[in-house]
């Protein structure tokens, strides 16, 4: 007999405490009938044995799946790692257990196997899936939350959630025409998603409303080193005294590039401001002056949309938000 090792079944508990495996599946699966006796017996047997219930196979006889698909690129971004923290923490208060793909490894396809598992609803992160992965949801019924992405195709069973981009972009142009700047620049990253371009393209329009050019820097990916190479390439700049860069991220990355790489001094030479408010951009020392998208507000929107119905009707919530003033614009 081969010993290799395997997971303990409800036919091994059964066996161990002299029932019937149906016994088994009623014993753990809540209100289902079984005797007090047999019960003691069962829990007894699983413990010796370290049976797990096979939860995977009994969501196929649930009305609705407790696994809910979250679909994110760029992990290790401060915001989203923020943003996968609390919703986890919050699927998990629910009894729902989070099954992550990342997008940056793979295509629709690869992606498409959340629905093999048959997730009760997939949550997309903003920028974060193609666009053949949410016709694939919708062809096959499955309901959707869309965050700070455009409203998918009329029909579609999709929760929208969306910060305020465009005040987002006006506001962080107020503050650096307020800080003096006249010599500005934007960071967008080659991504270019909606919710990007949007900041972009409102922080452009009120710098214009002004008659204070922006120039924009758009290649490289949403990261970090993203954000350096915009600020060796744009402070050889004369003159430019402003950045606007539409996520923390990148905003970070021309902040410490132009301080300790570059010696320019923030807020004094230089100001930066980003879009996000992860909490990264808090610590001591990068204080950047942002513009906030509540993570609390986000995740309880996410949430609470995961909750609704299978059928319920698509709802849009849009998420305020708020200039968080700190120490990198003057």
């Amino acid at each position: 007999m081969s010993d290799r090792r395997r997971f303990v079944s409800a036919a091994d508990v059964a066996r161990r405490a002299g029932v019937s495996r149906s016994a088994v599946s009623r014993a753990f699966t809540p209100g289902a009938q079984v005797s007090a006796t047999a019960r003691t017996r069962i829990l007894a047997a699983a413990e010796e044995l370290g049976y797990r219930v096979n939860r995977l196979a009994q969501t196929l006889h649930q009305a609705r799946s407790d696994l809910v698909g979250v679909v994110g690129g760029n992990l290790g971004n401060p915001y989203i790692s923020a943003q996968l923290d609390a919703l986890s923490a919050g699927l998990h208060a629910r009894g729902l257990q989070c099954l992550l793909m990342n997008s940056a490894q793979g295509g629709a396809a690869d992606l498409a196997r959340l629905l093999d598992y048959r997730v009760r609803t997939v949550v997309l992160l903003s920028g974060a899936a193609p666009d053949d992965l949410i016709r694939l949801c919708a062809r096959n019924g499955a309901r959707m939350v869309l965050i700070n992405r455009p409203a998918p195709p009329k029909g579609t069973l999709a929760d929208l959630i969306q910060a305020d981009s465009t005040q987002g972009g006006r506001l962080a142009a107020e503050r650096l025409i307020a800080a003096g700047c006249r010599n500005v620049a934007v960071v967008i990253s080659g991504s270019r998603t909606s919710a990007k371009t949007e900041r972009a393209e409102a922080f452009e329009a009120e710098m214009a409303r002004h008659g204070i050019p922006v120039t924009r820097w758009a290649e490289g990916p949403n990261r970090y080193e993203t954000g350096c190479a915009a600020a060796r390439a744009l402070l050889t700049r004369p003159g430019l005294d402003g950045v606007f860069g539409v996520t923390d991220e990148l905003a970070l990355g021309v902040l410490n590039t132009a301080r300790a790489e570059l010696g320019r001094a923030v807020p004094g030479d230089l100001s930066v401001i980003g879009f996000d408010d992860a909490p990264v951009s808090g610590w001591a020392s990068h204080r950047l002056t942002t513009i906030r998208q509540s993570l609390d507000a986000l995740t309880r929107a996410t949430l609470e949309a995961v909750d609704r119905p299978a059928e319920a009707a698509s709802t849009c919530e849009h998420i305020p938000v708020t200039l968080v003033e700190r120490d990198s614009v003057a």
